[in-house]
């Protein structure tokens, strides 16, 4: 049998992870990319194709470059450690250059429709229709990798908003927000308090009159920024924080880290106090949300119970006069070329996010198609590393009962453990996720091997960041750098940061220096003037040294005590 071919739906980072896996096993990868450029959520457009992602312009990333890099390529220590989406399509392009991918893309080609062939049962192979130039093109493929990811259609919940349509000013999902120009001296509602909507409520703020952000269930909010300055992720997503998360009650780690978020703002004093527990739900990264309220620019709001043609209603009875609404409400999953309903209708139903158990041959595989907490870029492409095997049938999948049973405990565990939520069928913890990807694969790393012949690497992965890195250690495609790249992590989170050059050890000691100093004149100064309370007046002394009764013995030892007393400092 020859090379078997697969298409890979997207070139976003999904899609160019998975073009990389196919070269790499030795398969035949055709990506199909709707659009002219990689990227995909990362490309930045002004006017965004309906079915694309749509991003605004101020749009940075909320994981840390050490955590969000591909495995096998690290970025430039001199980039900054959150990227803006230019500099995250900048890195982008180099892995793509780097790699050779782009040669394996048709740009401006929309896949039409994607059908099982008549002898599926026995051959896995697929049909593929796509439309490119205005000309409609057929292709037969041995495997399809659909990477278009979770943010393509908009979700804009109108109908539970009652008067919406009657409303007379503008509303928008923050799909079409690219910048505050237009909404300079406006009154804005903004419904919704994920990442998005805390970022363009407090962006808004800047030009509105008037920001109202509305929440029904209150969120708890990160900073990108953890103790000491250090990246949030790098910092707490680590083996060891992991272990002691598993052996620690989930009341003890909800405590701990309310406590320490509120020690930053209290939430319930700000509006924000959330009505789940920390882990129950996937919380909010904003940086600058408290600075926007304490300055009164924006205002938190129960849910919207209403509109009218000129005002919001809230649920606690207050109103204010509105111009425009933004709906920061989310997407929905939406793959309008997959013909296949029986997929369509179990796409919550995937063995370990990425198989449906019920094909006769395992040759479809949803690749991204999951909110980790934690980076995206490495969980796709751990994926795809895992697929590409399936594919060349390296790895063997689980029975369709053993694969429906393992997704049923995996709905079990999350429904005890998370609200009610769409968002939640498709969260996992970033280092549990990773592991069992790698397990699969053949690459998780063995920390107790590795503690006796590298214990300093072995060290560095417990308690250092979890980066893609640890997962190029061993295996099927082991890169001979990854060891570097885990010790040197912590140098290029440091780099740019380290942009104006200090004397550290002159800087160090002259402060040291200078507290000493100042201790030492403190403790002098306090000395004196205890003692200047403490002497007997002068004529006192006089009279002691001149009278009677003791001899010259008394006088003396008044001497020695006063002149001991004078000298203790």
């Amino acid at each position: 049998m020859g090379v078997k071919k697969v298409a890979v739906i997207g070139a976003g980072v999904s899609g160019l992870g998975a073009i990389k896996a196919c070269l790499e096993e030795g398969l035949e990868p055709v990506c199909f990319e709707k659009s002219k450029d990689i990227g995909g959520l990362w490309r930045y457009e002004e006017i965004p194709q309906s079915g694309s992602p749509g991003i605004y312009q101020s749009l940075t990333c909320n994981t840390s470059k050490e955590m969000t890099a591909f495995s096998d390529y690290p970025m430039p220590d001199h980039y900054p450690n959150y990227l803006h989406h230019s500099k995250m399509m900048e890195y982008l392009r180099l892995f793509a250059r780097h790699f050779g991918l782009r040669e394996h893309i048709q740009f401006q080609t929309k896949v039409c429709s994607v059908r099982k062939r008549p002898d599926f049962s026995s051959s896995g192979q697929w049909d593929v229709v796509v439309e490119a130039d205005g000309n409609l093109k057929s292709y037969i493929f041995d495997a399809i990798m659909i990477c278009i990811g979770l943010y393509t259609e908009k979700y804009l919940p109108l109908q539970d908003f009652p008067g919406i349509d009657k409303f007379r000013g503008k509303y928008l999902h923050s799909w079409e927000y690219k910048h505050p120009d237009n909404f300079v001296g406006k009154r804005v509602v903004v419904i919704g308090i994920g990442n998005s909507g805390a970022d363009v409520a407090g962006e808004i703020s800047r030009v509105a009159e008037q920001v109202f952000l509305s929440t029904r269930q209150g969120a708890w909010i990160w900073s990108r920024v953890w103790d000491n300055g250090n990246p949030l992720d790098a910092t707490l997503f680590t083996r060891y924080n992991r272990i002691v998360q598993k052996f620690y009650p989930t009341f003890l780690i909800n405590r701990w880290t309310e406590n320490k978020l509120n020690a930053r703002f209290n939430h319930a004093n700000y509006g924000l106090q959330a009505k789940h527990r920390f882990l129950s739900h996937q919380s909010t990264f904003s940086d600058d949300l408290p600075n926007h309220i304490i300055t009164g620019r924006v205002m938190m709001k129960p849910n919207v119970k209403e509109f009218t043609e000129t005002s919001a209603i809230f649920e606690d009875g207050t109103q204010e006069n509105i111009d425009v609404v933004l709906f920061a409400t989310g997407y929905t999953i939406s793959f309008p070329f997959l013909e296949d309903e029986a997929i369509l209708e179990r796409q919550n139903s995937l063995f370990k996010f990425v198989f449906p158990p019920q094909l006769e041959k395992p040759t479809l595989a949803f690749i991204g198609l999951l909110q980790a907490v934690g980076a995206t870029i490495p969980t796709s492409e751990l994926q795809s590393r895992w697929v590409v095997r399936v594919f060349a049938g390296l790895k063997k999948l689980p029975s369709e009962s053993n694969m429906m049973a393992d997704i049923n405990r995996r709905k079990q565990k999350m429904a005890k453990k998370f609200v009610k939520s769409p968002r939640v069928a498709h969260r996992v913890q970033y280092i549990d996720y990773m592991d069992e990807i790698a397990s699969e694969i053949g690459v998780k790393p063995n920390l107790f091997s590795l503690l006796l012949w590298d214990p300093k690497l072995a060290i560095e992965m417990f308690y250092g960041p979890c980066s893609p890195y640890q997962f190029r250690l061993q295996g099927p495609g082991k890169w001979s750098g990854a060891r570097t790249a885990i010790l040197t992590q912590r140098d290029r989170i440091l780099k740019p940061l380290r942009t104006r050059v200090l004397q550290q050890s002159e800087s160090s000691s002259s402060c040291l220096f200078w507290i000493k100093t100042v201790c030492i004149v403190i403790c002098l100064s306090i000395a004196i003037i205890q003692n200047a309370s403490t002497l007997p007046p002068p004529h006192q002394l006089r009279t002691k040294e001149s009278g009677s009764g003791g001899g010259g013995g008394g006088s003396r030892a008044g001497q020695r005590w006063a002149g001991n007393r004078v000298s203790e400092p």
